[in-house]
């Protein structure tokens, strides 16, 4: 099959290191690694890791703003993104007929005031599959402000009823999609998928960096990988590692990654006594993040609590595929991706004393932690990428679940 992968959004960087942009090349390679032909229509292609195996199409030009010293920057911003997406479909189909490559179907990351995939299918005369892995009208209402709120929920209305069928990477998104259609028909949830060969273990890279780090011999390793975003927790997973850090001498901590909230976590380390215990190397780019996981025990992923916790996390995922069980809180997906004392170890959301136990649990007892990590692997071998590629392709042929 030749598919053509489209993702308009110019917040992901197809080769940068975000979780999204991990998504979109292991989705690609996944295909391409099946024998699919790919090619890839994209607003940013980014750098900082090597392209997926896929025809890059020249990406898609970027309007200047209007008004860059206006005064209203967000309607600004949202003007631009409404004229990329209008120019998008003539932008695209120019690029695949110039490269001589026909798709037999489209595969669409839905983006924030794009619907420009559902033209460009009608045109071509294919199926769509969209992938939608937020809702990302709430989202930007929430955190960074929306003004053209109705023009954004008419193209996203128009994106999902034109979509053949439609791919949610977690029930609440899945939800999230029903009440807009008013119906969930063609709607499946498929969650994100992971590199399993990549995250095997590997005992000497293990050993290696754990040696750089200054790790005592003895040292039990909790680690976070991911952003410093407030949501993500992770000066709530400071003050829980501060609650045992006297009485377990041994206990490690690193967090990896930027983002806000990196410096008041490192001040706040600092503080504490703890800076030499707790380990904040920044970035990491992606092709890194199985050595880290091989030098970490156990990681955890601090989530604070959400009425409505949309995510499909990949470090979760990862973590679990590097055979580490996850300390995590029991909310949406992460109830059915973790199974409490046998992959990993469940807490309340926002319950700092049960995620400082847990802490102390999988740090005190290394036996039942690697027996966790094992399990883990063996459970993450249901998110292949390959695996969940050949099933969300399969729905080319079946969009209506049966």
């Amino acid at each position: 099959m030749k598919l053509l992968y489209l993702n308009f959004d110019h917040g992901i960087p197809v080769c940068g290191d975000k979780g999204a942009s991990v998504h979109v090349r292991s989705f690609i390679t996944a295909a391409h690694r099946l024998g699919h032909d790919v090619a890839l229509a994209c607003s940013t292609l980014g750098t900082g890791n090597p392209p997926p195996p896929a025809l890059i199409l020249p990406p898609c030009p970027k309007p200047r703003a209007a008004n860059p010293a206006a005064a209203d920057k967000l309607l600004d911003r949202e003007e631009v993104k409404l004229a990329a997406d209008h120019a998008a479909p003539a932008h695209v189909l120019g690029a695949l007929a110039a490269s001589g490559f026909v798709p037999d179907m489209i595969y669409e990351r839905h983006a924030l005031f794009h619907g420009a995939g559902a033209a460009i299918a009608a045109r071509l005369g294919i199926p769509r599959l969209l992938e939608v892995n937020a809702p990302l009208v709430e989202e930007q209402k929430r955190f960074r402000g929306l003004v053209q709120e109705d023009a954004a929920r008419a193209i996203e209305h128009n994106s999902y009823q034109h979509a053949d069928a439609i791919i949610a990477v977690s029930e609440a998104v899945a939800h999230h999609v029903g009440e807009v259609l008013g119906q969930r028909q063609h709607v499946h949830v498929v969650p994100n998928g992971v590199d399993l060969a990549a995250y095997a273990q590997n005992s000497e890279t293990r050993a290696a960096l754990r040696h750089r780090l200054g790790l005592p011999a003895q040292a039990r390793l909790a680690g976070f990988i991911g952003s410093f975003k407030p949501w993500h927790g992770v000066p709530f997973l400071l003050e829980a590692f501060a609650a045992i850090a006297g009485k377990n001498p041994s206990l490690y901590l690193a967090a990896i990654g930027e983002g806000p909230e990196h410096e008041e976590v490192a001040a706040r380390a600092a503080a504490l006594g703890l800076s030499a215990r707790v380990l904040l190397p920044g970035r990491a780019p992606h092709a890194e993040v199985p050595a880290w996981l091989s030098a970490m025990d156990f990681t955890v992923a601090p989530y604070l609590p959400q009425a409505d916790f949309y995510f499909s996390p990949l470090k979760i995922a990862e973590s679990m595929a590097a055979a580490r069980p996850v300390l995590a809180p029991d909310t949406g997906a992460i109830s059915q991706m973790i199974h409490h004392r046998r992959s990993g170890l469940l807490f309340p959301p926002g319950d700092l004393a049960a995620c400082t136990a847990g802490l102390a649990e999988l740090s005190a007892d290394a036996e039942t932690c690697a027996a966790m990590g094992a399990q883990a692997r063996q459970e993450a071998q249901q998110w292949g990428w390959e695996r969940v590629v050949a099933r969300i392709l399969n729905l080319a042929r079946c969009p209506y679940p049966a």
